[in-house]
């Protein structure tokens, strides 16, 4: 063999050990270190956010914000392990690592895709959760009673009749109170919702029952809600005068007047909160024996099946009578004065 063969051989088995050695490293993930761009991780985050809820947009752009600021651009276990321990030192609970964590591996696996290169996605092994025990299931400690509904009409009445409130803040308290008591919506993501025109057209029919749309839902289910009589007699004295646009309830003013207050309930004595008045609902319906598929409906949860999205399409008439079959008979007037005498004019000054 010829010297200049000789040289080109060693050459041959030099540049194949190189690539081999080089091959190794890159195998082995606790070593491999790829990189991306601050451009890339910007671009993807606004992809994300395109079309989701307003609400969510915030969180999208934390997540965001906490890979970078751990990862630096540069992926690697090193630095997955300092996200997830960041993580952990951070919240107390599972749900925001889920979410910072769920956007991790869906970020890695748009880079893979991006940079035509499957190691990214590898590094998912690293992102995932906490392999932690898992604790006791408990039924909820905030038990709301028929009780605790009356305490909280009568502290609105209260009020007004100390001057606290003026007379068109107590009955927009009030309906509220009876609105969520009565049909258990979620009080920010629905009834912060509502507009008059809803409400005028669901009570000019003979079996009240307001449309709540998809945006003014919290899973942006389509679905009826029935007025019981005496959440028709609260909200009607609300409709008059007013455009078809105004939002119906004073949900804000409502929650900022409950903190003052601190209204507590008659079990743990806990500070009455805008979410109990769904809780009731809930409790309540089980006191009744509420038929499960019309309390699911109304309340808008445990719908995610194939019946609900496939099968299922109540209308308004039949989820009223159905609903009223077991709510007729509830009342929250017995504690109430039948009349109300407001404050001198001096004392709303």
């Amino acid at each position: 063999m010829h010297s200049q063969q000789k040289a080109d051989v060693i050459k041959s088995h030099a540049a194949y050990d190189a690539a081999r050695r080089s091959y190794a490293n890159d195998s082995n993930l606790a070593t491999l270190v790829l990189e991306y761009t601050r451009k890339e991780l910007t671009s993807y985050t606004q992809f994300r956010v395109a079309g989701i809820s307003e609400t969510s947009v915030p969180w999208m752009k934390r997540c965001s914000k906490t890979f970078w600021t751990n990862t630096k651009g540069t992926i690697s276990k090193e630095r997955c392990d300092a996200l997830r321990q960041h993580l952990s030192e951070r919240y107390t609970d599972v749900y925001a690592p889920r979410k910072v964590l769920n956007f991790a591996t869906a970020f890695l696996k748009y880079l893979a895709k991006t940079h035509f290169d499957p190691r990214y996605k590898a590094f998912e092994l690293f992102l995932e959760m906490p392999k932690g025990l898992k604790s006791r299931k408990h039924v909820t400690s905030r038990i709301v009673t028929k009780g605790d509904i009356e305490h909280l009409l009568a502290a609105i009445e209260h009020s007004y009749l100390n001057g606290g409130i003026d007379r068109d803040y107590y009955l927009n308290y009030r309906a509220i109170v009876l609105f969520g008591a009565f049909t258990g919506q979620r009080s920010q993501a629905t009834i912060a919702r509502l507009r008059i025109r809803q409400f005028r057209a669901a009570v000019a029919s003979k079996k009240p029952a307001i449309e709540v749309l998809p945006e003014q839902d919290k899973i942006r289910m389509q679905h009826y809600c029935p007025l019981a009589p005496q959440v028709v007699t609260a909200i009607t004295p609300l409709l008059d005068g007013r455009a078809d646009d105004e939002l119906m309830f004073k949900e804000l003013s409502f929650e900022r007047w409950l903190r003052q207050q601190n209204v507590l309930l008659t079990h743990g004595g806990k500070p009455f909160l805008p979410g109990d008045l769904r809780k009731f609902c809930e409790q309540m319906g089980d006191i009744l024996q509420w038929d499960q598929s019309n309390k699911n409906y109304v309340l808008s949860h445990g719908v995610s099946g194939v019946d609900w999205r496939f099968y299922k399409s109540p209308q308004p008439e039949p989820v009223y009578s159905i609903y009223m079959k077991y709510w007729r008979r509830v009342d929250f007037n017995r504690r109430m004065r039948k009349k109300i005498t407001p404050p001198s004019e001096g004392a709303l000054q």
